[in-house]
């Protein structure tokens, strides 16, 4: 039995800033409405045929991959986080494959949302932890802003969300007592259609049906959020993963060094925060500058805390996340 360790980080944002006054041009809101209730300052939109779900997870994982000392064919298996992949299928795992020019190794696709970070961080730990793959590339990368409804109606959804990528490169660990120390991963299907994009789906409206009845009010093709229910849901959810987390390993509160909860909105950072009684320097956010990049967000907020010099080894590390599904999972790492 082995331990999996993050050896390598990296992200990448698309150059094209959006602010919340850019926001108030199109919209019907201001700097302070949004502010007030997400925190958010800015996001990053990329500007159509220069980036997409693939080609931001490629650059982010070709930081990683150097920063961890490999060379990329060292990389075994690719774990690839998203809910908007560039095609209905393939998935964005094997562009990857391709794009980074690796010799054929598998590549998997995680469409867990706001968790799917933390869930392909699971999946890859536990295929290092049984010897079955020594070094796996682990990304997030998320496009929203093409599918967003950019007007009034929208607006309650569509200022949150923002584009960018993170990666993280897992590799094997002989020391028990560093890497990933457990991973928990929980779902509750009965609450699916409270945070939702319903079409174009199988189950439903395909394409075909949109374009049939050319309604200009049709919404199903818009991320549809029950936000106050998801507010109340994740604050809970939030809790109970991340004590779980410290339950299974033995740990206090005390014992965390660097919390970096999912950005879904920095009101309920802050609220775990206080219910924890964790300091400033005990939590990362970024989500003043990215705003909500789903499957992203987690790896881009490690990728900065490292790079700002807030992570250091010995450090015990906690990741939280919830989000559509309903899901929410943690991981415990001791880095």
């Amino acid at each position: 039995m082995y331990h999996s360790k993050i050896t390598g980080l990296g992200f990448y944002v698309p150059d094209n800033v959006v602010t919340n006054d850019d926001l108030s041009k199109i919209i019907e809101t201001n700097d302070e409405w949004i502010q007030e209730r997400t925190g958010i300052q800015e996001r990053r939109h990329i500007i159509p045929g220069e980036d997409t779900t693939t080609s931001m997870g490629v650059k982010a994982a070709e930081i990683a991959i150097e920063r961890s000392g490999l060379d990329k064919h060292d990389i075994d298996f690719i774990v690839f986080a998203t809910l908007s992949p560039d095609y209905y299928f393939p998935g964005p795992g094997v562009l990857v494959q391709r794009d980074l020019g690796l010799k054929t190794i598998g590549a998997l696709d995680v469409r867990n949302q706001c968790s799917g970070f933390i869930y392909a961080l699971s999946v890859a730990d536990q295929y290092i932890k049984t010897g079955m793959y020594k070094n796996i590339l682990v990304i997030g990368s998320e496009v929203h802003s093409s599918g967003l409804d950019m007007t009034s109606r929208g607006r309650g959804v569509s200022v949150i969300f923002g584009d960018g990528a993170g990666a993280a490169v897992l590799s094997r660990e002989e020391d028990l007592t560093k890497g990933i120390l457990s991973t928990h991963l929980h779902s509750e299907g009965q609450h699916a259609e409270e945070l939702v994009l319903k079409a174009p789906g199988m189950g439903g409206r395909w394409v075909s049906d949109i374009l049939a009845d050319n309604d200009p009010d049709d919404e199903s093709y818009y991320p549809h959020m029950n936000g106050q229910f998801v507010f109340k849901n994740a604050v809970v959810r939030f809790s109970e993963v991340i004590n779980e987390g410290l339950q299974a390993n033995n740990l206090e509160v005390s014992d965390i060094d660097m919390l970096i909860p999912h950005q879904a909105n920095l009101r309920i950072s802050q609220f775990i925060q206080n219910k924890f009684e964790l300091s400033d320097d005990q939590v990362f956010n970024n989500i003043q500058k990215y705003g909500n990049t789903t499957a992203a967000s987690i790896p881009i907020a490690l990728t900065e805390a490292w790079e700002q010099g807030k992570i250091k080894s010995g450090d015990t590390i906690v990741l939280a996340a919830f989000g559509s599904g309903f899901t929410w999972a943690s991981a415990i790492i001791k880095w």
